[in-house]
Formats: C-alpha cells, structure tokens, sequence
C-alpha cells in the first residue's frame, strides 16, 4: 500500500481558456451586484409561491410579491449583459427590493429585500476599470521637470 497523494486533476486547454475568457468578461460588468440582487429578486418571487390554498389565502399581495421578484431578475439581467444602464436598473432594483417590505411577506422575510437592496446599490457604485497609466511617460518628465530648476 502506498502513501502517495492522489494526482491531482489537471485542467484541459479548453477549461482553462474558458475559464480566462469568463474572468475576463465578469471584470467587465457588475458581476456579484447581478448576482445579489438577481438573488434576491428569486427569494422574493418564489417565497410566495406556496400550496393553492395559501395562494388563494393570499390574494393580490401574492401576485404583486412575484411581480416584484420578476421585477428584480429582470434588473439583474439588464445590469450583466447591458452594464451602461447600470444605474437606472440599480436604482430601479433597490426601489423594487424597499416595495417588496409590504407587498411580499416583509421583502422575503427580509432576506430577499435585503440581497436585492445590496445588488442594487452596489450596481449604482460600479465602475467599469479604467485602463493602466504608462510608467513610461511618466519617467520621461520626471528628468525633464529636475533639470530645469534653479539652482
């Protein structure tokens, strides 16, 4: 019996490329704000979503919850595939989340509101990356600024 560890698995040429390639697409958008509140926005939809008989119970609150939900997933989507309108669909998203309190059982007990809420908020305070500055041009003025001083 040997007491070497297992090999470990490698990943494929084309697992890793796609994996680069995801990377590189997600740091291009509000990623984890479409996450929250696309999350949120589930919570509320489908903590309504009960047996018939608590639906019926339920009435129009029931559907105005899922309606906010719907609401809410729709914003997350609009944040990841079209970041330019990122902060009407974030202020759009925190306003659903707040509404969701009395419409869907207390903003999905809470929870739903609140994820929704962050995911909002955060796509609103996103920035997209700006571009590295060239250390290059920068050490070209630097001797240029020392030596017309004087002395």
């Amino acid at each position: 019996m040997t007491t070497d560890p297992p090999p470990e698995p490698t990943e494929g040429p084309a697992r890793g490329r796609a994996r680069r390639a995801f990377r590189r697409w997600r740091r291009t958008r509000p990623f984890w704000a479409a996450l929250w509140t696309g999350l949120g926005g589930f919570v509320i939809f489908f903590l309504p979503m009960a047996p018939l008989g608590k639906i019926l119970q339920v009435g129009v609150g029931g559907i105005a919850g899922m309606a906010g939900g719907v609401v809410l997933m729709a914003m997350a989507l609009l944040v990841l595939l079209l970041p330019g309108q990122r902060h009407t669909a974030g202020v759009i998203a925190v306003i659903a989340g707040v509404a969701s309190f009395p419409l869907s059982n207390l903003g999905g007990l809470f929870i739903g509101m609140s994820l929704s809420v962050l995911g909002g908020s955060m796509a609103f305070a996103w920035l997209p990356e700006k571009p590295a500055r060239r250390r290059g041009r920068l050490s070209r003025t630097a001797p240029a600024a020392e030596g017309s001083g004087t002395a």
